[in-house]
């Protein structure tokens, strides 16, 4: 049975408000793609070629596209939140996720207007990335000013409430570990009691090994230790395959390979949340790839949100953050993932 109701009435809303956005969205990628004139437009099957022979239902679940936006931070710090939503919401964006709620030279903003801006363009805001601890007493992160934190995610009416900072605050030994998902837990408790969901959102360390046991992977340690009620995870595919790039072997040389989608199917209720993040595969590289835009490069999304949406059940539960840490171009970035996603089908 779904955890979220095929009448979602937020989700409703926001497809009679915009004319079904998504459905236009995906009906506009093949000229989108085009202008692009990317790699990926022309890819087989993937781009432009499947979305205009209307093959197969969308990859993308309506009303479940968002972007991380540490991705558009440039233009927020000039721009300011309103003219950055507005362009999301002509990208066929449904939500957003946070990475701070100031706006630079904009000026100062309050939360509640941040909301109603949100609000007035047809985005969600669905979750925000915090700092996990710092050696300033005042700082704004869970480990010094949790109440704070939860006080600003309620008041955007926000459903989930993370942190991309790894659990290494106290080394990488698998009794630091588990003592930092005794932290975890409390976050999620104290999110739980406010309705909402703590997440983590991992890079590639994660996925190394215990450095006092280098059979034991510390992302399992993570996922062990943690209540799967309390915490949940986001997880960067990017970062994932990254991880898997640099750790599919221990520190003897042994092989230990995983497969990233391999941990969401086996929970797919403790991944609310993804980050969906391109690379283009470089052995030459230390991490294996390269980052480009969302559908420039080697990882196939069509694949990998299939495989979750497909699961009985999923569909409508999960949400899909489109990012890049570092694009050439930030409102080129959002344009083009939002078109790409919208193009992916189903293979009949």
């Amino acid at each position: 049975m779904s955890r979220i109701s095929d009448t979602d009435p937020a989700l409703t809303h926001r497809l009679t408000r915009r004319g079904m956005l998504g459905v236009a969205a995906g009906a506009s990628a093949a000229a989108l793609l085009g202008a692009a004139g990317t790699p990926a437009a022309a890819a087989p099957g993937t781009g432009t070629a499947a979305s205009a022979a209307g093959r197969g239902r969308p990859v993308l679940p309506p009303g479940r596209l968002g972007i991380q936006l540490y991705s558009l931070r440039d233009k927020v710090s000039t721009l300011g939140f309103a003219p950055v939503f507005a362009e999301l919401e002509k990208y066929g964006y449904d939500e957003v996720e946070f990475a701070g709620y100031t706006q630079g030279s904009a000026g100062p903003i309050t939360l509640a207007r941040l909301k109603r801006l949100a609000r007035d363009h047809g985005l969600t805001p669905i979750g925000s990335h915090v700092g996990y601890y710092s050696d300033d007493p005042n700082a704004y992160t869970f480990a010094q000013n949790l109440t704070k934190v939860l006080d600003d995610a309620q008041a955007l009416g926000l459903k989930h409430i993370g942190t991309a900072s790894g659990p290494f605050r106290y080394g990488s030994t698998v009794d630091a570990w588990k003592r930092a998902a005794e932290e975890f837990n409390t976050y999620g408790a104290a999110a739980r009691a406010r309705g909402m969901k703590f997440y983590q959102h991992n890079h590639s360390d994660e996925f190394g090994f215990a450095s006092d046991d280098p059979k034991v992977r510390l992302y399992d340690v993570l996922l062990a230790q943690t209540d799967p009620d309390l915490v949940f995870l986001e997880m960067d595919i990017f970062w994932a395959y990254a991880g898997r790039f640099r750790f599919s072997r221990r520190p003897d040389g042994t092989a230990a390979p995983f497969e990233p989608l391999d941990y969401v199917l086996k929970q797919p209720h403790r991944y609310p949340l993804f980050h969906v993040k391109d690379g283009v595969s470089d052995p030459s590289d230390q991490f294996g790839y390269r980052m480009v835009d969302v559908g420039d490069g080697d990882i196939d999304y069509r694949r990998f949100l299939s495989a979750v949406t497909r699961l009985r059940g999923e569909r409508l539960a999960h949400h899909w953050q489109a990012e890049h840490d570092n694009p050439v171009e930030s409102f080129a970035f959002a344009r083009k993932s939002s078109a790409h996603l919208h193009s992916l089908r189903e293979k009949c």
